[in-house]
């Protein structure tokens, strides 16, 4: 992750944490970065301009670790490899929770911890689930900031124009799958004992997701 991090600040992706070594007690050390992040996140992008500098911001990362080369002893979190065919470096948790924002800006972007060599798609898919979003219409309203139900359709198009895909065409089963795999690794991550995935699957977490591929598949009419 250090020697990722060090790529971006080396490319001039200004919105990555700064790599600082390790203190006394060999802690890693990261650069600050100051604005709001956490579970503000998720009212900087209900509206249009958050959205599309949410899709922006990706964008950007995914450009600036296209020619980043691991290390030879580079390890990744979840899968192992290095990009092959067009692939990046994805940032592997891509939410709204994960971004620093001032205002509706977004102006940094944290928690690397995920990041692995992926196709651009699986971040756009990722991110999409939880900002189009693939959310029933009750959680839109209660947990997401949503004033009325959201028109998923448009959103998803917004997202993709401002990320600069050229059609949505597959988009919505891209997004089913991911939300698929998702909830494979957290199971896969819970049986190996890693937290806080451990903790997700004991309170019945992995039942809620298995519920929202459900409800994707069922819905999927509002998106297309």
């Amino acid at each position: 992750m250090h020697a990722l991090l060090c790529h971006l600040e080396s490319v001039g992706f200004s919105h990555s944490p700064r790599a600082l070594g390790f203190d006394e007690e060999g802690r890693e050390v990261l650069s600050y970065i100051e604005g709001e992040s956490g579970p503000l996140g998720w009212a900087k992008v209900v509206e249009d301009e958050g959205l599309s500098a949410f899709a922006r911001l990706l964008r950007d990362c995914h450009d600036a670790t296209a020619d980043f080369i691991p290390p030879d002893e580079a390890v990744w979190a979840v899968d192992t490899g290095t990009p092959t065919g067009g692939e990046v470096i994805c940032h592997g948790d891509f939410g709204p929770w994960n971004v620093v924002w001032q205002g509706h800006l977004p102006v940094g972007l944290i928690d690397w911890d995920f990041a692995r060599p992926a196709a651009r798609l699986h971040d756009v898919a990722y991110a999409l689930q939880y900002v189009a979003p693939f959310r029933d219409d009750a959680e839109c309203l209660r947990w997401l900031h949503f004033p009325q139900p959201p028109n998923r359709r448009r959103r998803l198009e917004r997202f993709c124009t401002a990320y600069g895909l050229p059609s949505t065409d597959g988009i919505v089963d891209a997004v089913i799958t991911e939300q698929q795999a998702n909830a494979q690794r957290v199971r896969r991550l819970a049986i190996a004992g890693h937290e806080p995935q451990a903790t997700w699957v004991a309170e019945g977490h992995l039942q809620d997701l298995e519920h929202k591929v459900t409800w994707s598949r069922a819905h999927r009419h509002l998106f297309e």
